[in-house]
């Protein structure tokens, strides 16, 4: 089967992948960011002694890990230009869906996270003076997301690998830009294998990374 595969495709196709890649690891990076923001968020307010924000925070977190990512993408695509009244584009649709879905998640890391930090660690913060947001910021969540990093960044490898959904709103990212090549050219075998060796490569790299930082924290 791969004595007739052509390197020469994968290797002129090169520029054409990055540009994809370039979409995934930015869309990636700016969902990580709007996630973790989001999650703190609702994090704080589930673990909030006010019942209704603890319950609107849980009830969101609760809609949204019960749905399929996919129909999220779908959802959002077809509803924000709706609500704005305006056409936003695929990228900023898929955005917005991305870090909705993924705040839940990290939500959920966040809170468990949180809630590793010894109570005698907030008390001594309360002994000080220090009110429940300065306690939070100063004590607790330094020591929370030192505890959370490896699991953080296990989601992060998972939200990359999630990326490639984008295809269904017709963004360019990098596996659209490899089936369009293995389209093109009739080399399927070359373009997916090239694909999914990447993904290997990339995925393997962070997943021992994550693994180091696991044995350094337990330590």
């Amino acid at each position: 089967m791969f004595s007739d595969f052509d390197y020469q495709v994968v290797i002129d196709s090169i520029p054409f992948l990055w540009e994809g890649m370039q979409l995934t690891f930015l869309l990636t990076f700016l969902a990580i960011v709007g996630g973790l923001f989001l999650g703190v968020l609702l994090a704080l307010a589930r673990l909030s002694h006010i019942k209704v924000v603890s319950f609107l925070a849980g009830s969101y977190v609760n809609f949204f890990r019960s749905m399929p990512l996919i129909l999220v993408i779908f959802w959002f695509y077809f509803l924000v230009p709706f609500i704005l009244g305006r056409p936003v584009g695929g990228f900023y649709s898929v955005l917005v869906a991305f870090t909705l879905f993924e705040g839940a998640y990290y939500c959920e890391i966040m809170r468990a996270g949180i809630q590793s930090v010894k109570m005698g660690q907030l008390q001594a913060g309360q002994a000080i003076g220090l009110t429940y947001i300065q306690n939070m910021r100063y004590v607790v969540l330094p020591q929370a997301f030192r505890n959370m990093i490896p699991i953080l960044l296990t989601q992060a490898v998972i939200l990359f690998q999630d990326t490639s959904l984008v295809y269904v709103v017709g963004l360019h990212d990098f596996l659209v830009n490899a089936e369009i090549v293995a389209t093109r050219e009739n080399r399927l075998i070359e373009m997916f294998s090239t694909v999914a060796v990447v993904y290997f490569i990339l995925c393997l790299t962070f997943s021992l990374s994550i693994r180091k930082l696991q044995r350094r924290f337990s330590v």
